[in-house]
């Protein structure tokens, strides 16, 4: 079986709009992993993320999905987008990565593996945000 994880390093003299950036990101994807759950749609997970992002002006540049399944390959179903209509079942192993790029400023994506439970999700990876 396979991971997918994804971790954004700030070093030197970073932009004050990438570390605002950075921590937009890290609280849409906690906020994320906190709506995962077995029975719920996955597309209600998207929204969720989404939203924060919007709420904070940066919707435009969340321009992929929130997450994805993972398992024998690296994107499985089901996803975690606003075009979803899958529903989330106790076991499933998915992805919540949400991402912010600005053109010729940079970009931030927070990516974790969480595996699905009946009444939230365990965080798989454990590497260091």
């Amino acid at each position: 079986y396979v991971s997918d994880i994804t971790r954004t390093f700030l070093v030197g003299n970073v932009p004050s709009e990438i570390k605002r950036i950075y921590e937009v990101v890290r609280e849409a994807q906690s906020i994320g992993i906190k709506t995962l759950k077995a029975g719920k749609s996955c597309r209600e997970v998207d929204e969720a993320v989404r939203s924060y992002i919007e709420s904070k002006g940066y919707g435009e540049f969340f321009v992929h999905s929130t997450g994805h399944g993972i398992g024998i390959e690296v994107h499985e179903a089901p996803t975690l987008s606003p075009k979803s209509n899958e529903i989330l079942k106790k076991n499933m192993v998915v992805t919540v990565e949400p991402g912010i790029y600005i053109p010729e400023l940079g970009g931030v994506r927070i990516e974790d593996d969480c595996l699905v439970l009946e009444e939230g999700a365990f965080v798989i990876s454990q590497l260091e945000k």
